[in-house]
């Protein structure tokens, strides 16, 4: 179900009424406002402390409301995710918030879209996994982080792991498990220029987050660092995938086992900021330099 805004009418409290459950984008635009710049939200995933990343109080306790009416229908948050809100391998229906790759898929030839023989369960998550299997759901997050509204926030559910003992070597297996594994691709700047996490506190001072409570884990040996940027190899290959880099620009995160939110079920967040038609061109000019 979509809830549609006259495109003409600006977008206030009096034509956008505060309801309850599933908030609309309209919603999300006028009664929780963005706290988080994308260049901010690139940096919190950048340090490796995920916990950074914030939903609108307001917009959590609105969640906390709506999770207490689905345990009493569904016994559980995690049963409604099982049995009703996960559709294995179907375009995503239930989401209030629609994604501008919506329409681009739904036109895309089914040999694009998947495979035409069927695709063995592999041990791991990996980046061929066609976007219409049954091992993964693709929706978009329903209760979105504190984020701007043209950043799109998409869950990818997968039934197979993300993290495999046979691409995570033991020398970073402690990273991993502290920090998950996270990324970006086609992005227009370096993480060099991103904000710092210190200029970055104002706007994490709701959430009582100081510089003493940021983990940030110490950086590993060169040839570990790139043990764990290969351990993302998969993830971040798919994600390319689906948000072409010379038309996206995506930061994306894994959390670790010990914070899966459903035992068993692991799920990739990517953030993902439609690039403008200038930054298209110059992404397909420095391919063709």
């Amino acid at each position: 179900m979509t809830i549609e805004i006259n495109a003409n009418a600006a977008r206030t409290p009096e034509v956008v009424p505060l309801r309850s459950g599933l908030p609309t984008k309209d919603e999300l635009l006028v009664h929780y406002p963005a706290r988080f710049t994308w260049p901010q939200l690139k940096s919190f995933i950048n340090s490796g402390d995920l916990g950074l990343l914030k939903r609108d109080k307001k917009l959590q306790r609105r969640y906390d409301e709506w999770a207490i009416t689905i345990q009493k229908e569904h016994g559980s948050v995690m049963n409604y995710l099982i049995n009703h809100r996960l559709q294995w391998g179907k375009p995503d229906t239930l989401s209030l918030i629609s994604s501008v790759l919506d329409a681009e898929l739904a036109a895309m030839p089914a040999s694009q879209n998947g495979h035409s023989a069927p695709y063995p369960t592999p041990e791991y998550f990996k980046a061929d996994i066609p976007f219409n299997s049954e091992l993964i759901c693709i929706m978009q997050n329903s209760w979105p982080y504190s984020v701007p509204t043209e950043i799109e926030h998409t869950l990818i559910w997968s039934r197979v792991p993300v993290f495999h003992t046979s691409i995570i070597p033991a020398s970073i297996d402690a990273r991993i498990q502290q920090d998950g594994l996270c990324g970006f691709t086609g992005s227009t700047s370096t993480v060099d220029s991103l904000p710092s996490l210190e200029s970055s506190l104002p706007t994490l001072a709701e959430w009582g987050i100081t510089m003493d409570r940021i983990k940030c884990s110490p950086k590993l040996s060169d040839e570990e660092e790139v043990m764990v940027h290969n351990a993302g190899k998969e993830v971040r290959e798919f994600v390319k995938r689906r948000w072409r880099e010379s038309q996206w620009e995506t930061g994306w995160f894994v959390n670790p086992p010990r914070l899966q939110s459903v035992r068993g079920l692991a799920h990739i967040h990517v953030f993902a900021r439609k690039k403008t038609p200038e930054e298209e061109a110059a992404w397909v000019f420095d391919d063709n330099a």
